[in-house]
């Protein structure tokens, strides 16, 4: 696939700005479905609460494009599960899918033949970058492991054992971490990495591993966790052991958040899911109608989708125990259709 132009990587906010800034009437009258016009979300884990809040954002930029959206994908942490789910999407024929893929390679082929039969794919949260997916929506996952070293190095002196649970296969976790131990190496050398074991996302193999993670390593000072389903496990097994240890992990649960509350967490990096879904259903929408822009650039002669955008930042939020109430889903939710 040919690399999009790095020009065209912009902001969420930057892009807003384009779309809706006053230009002329006619223009801005193009930024909106025809009646029937259907754009779907497909993620797996369905029922996870992080998706809650992007389709809420998803809906609130379709809704203001008059547009119709639909939530899909699989309650399975399965990638033959989710790509069926894609599948059976694509028969109902949908002009554009917001796409977070388990894994970036088993995606290629469905997300190619996808956008060959018309249908504008847009990934978010995790990536599939080898396909022909037009652009691409997350937090910045370098900026959050260096934020997450930072903090803790800061925390323990520059000097401490540090250990890592991750999710192998799903892009952003695996940059999440990789990056994280990284940043250590080269900045911290008195931090030292005496741990690192998968979890995938599932808290009770969380458990068991922080558990003997503290049974090997009784001067553990430190975890980093990519995502919050295994932070849930590992505070468990920190105060079961009446351990001493900072943990700080990325997203957030209704159950990770009590444990920023209580001070069993010591903070979480969330990315601002609402800007991820609302910037994805505009960008979703700007893939499947290339139409409205006629770019500066060789797109027609090398093929491309000029809507590409290889890379939005949504940004993303440090919770504490002082903003913790911020991110409280049912409050949000109360009073949304």
């Amino acid at each position: 696939m040919k690399a999009l132009p790095k020009t065209l990587a912009l902001t969420g906010f930057a892009v807003s700005a384009l779309l809706f800034s006053p230009a002329s009437g006619s223009a801005q009258s193009r930024f909106a479905c025809e009646p029937g016009e259907t754009y779907v979300m497909n993620v797996m884990v369905s029922a996870h609460p992080y998706w809650v809040p992007v389709f809420e954002g998803f809906k609130q930029a379709a809704t203001a494009m008059g547009c119709e959206v639909v939530f899909s994908g699989t309650p399975d942490y399965d990638i033959t599960k989710q790509i069926a789910s894609f599948e059976q999407d694509l028969v109902k024929s949908p002009k554009g899918i917001l796409l977070h893929p388990m894994q970036a390679d088993p995606f290629i082929e469905p997300i190619n033949r996808a956008i060959d039969s018309g249908v504008s794919i847009v990934t978010f949260a995790a990536d599939s970058p080898d396909s022909k997916r037009t652009s691409y929506i997350t937090s910045d996952n370098l900026a959050e492991a260096k934020f997450a070293a930072e903090e803790i190095a800061k925390l323990l002196g520059g000097k401490g054992e540090y250990a890592v649970l991750e999710n192998p296969g799903q892009s952003n976790h695996d940059l999440r971490v990789t990056a994280f131990i990284a940043y250590m190496d080269e900045h911290f050398p008195g931090m030292k990495l005496v741990g690192r074991q998968a979890s995938n996302q599932d808290s009770n193999k969380a458990y068991q591993a922080v558990q003997a993670m503290l049974q090997a390593n009784p001067n553990l000072a430190a975890l980093w966790i990519p995502e919050a389903g295994s932070a849930e496990g590992a505070v468990a097994a920190v105060l079961e052991a009446d351990a001493d240890v900072v943990i700080m992990h990325a997203d957030v649960t209704p159950t990770t958040l009590e444990h920023i509350k209580a001070g069993n967490i010591h903070m979480a990096l969330n990315p601002n899911q609402g800007i991820q879904g609302y910037m994805g259903f505009i960008a979703t929408f700007m893939a499947a109608h290339p139409d409205l822009i006629d770019p500066f650039n060789d797109y027609k002669t090398s093929g491309y989708n000029p809507m590409g955008i290889p890379f939005i930042d949504n940004g993303f939020a440090v919770i504490t125990k002082d903003n913790a109430d911020d991110f409280d889903l049912n409050v949000y939710m109360e009073g949304r259709g």
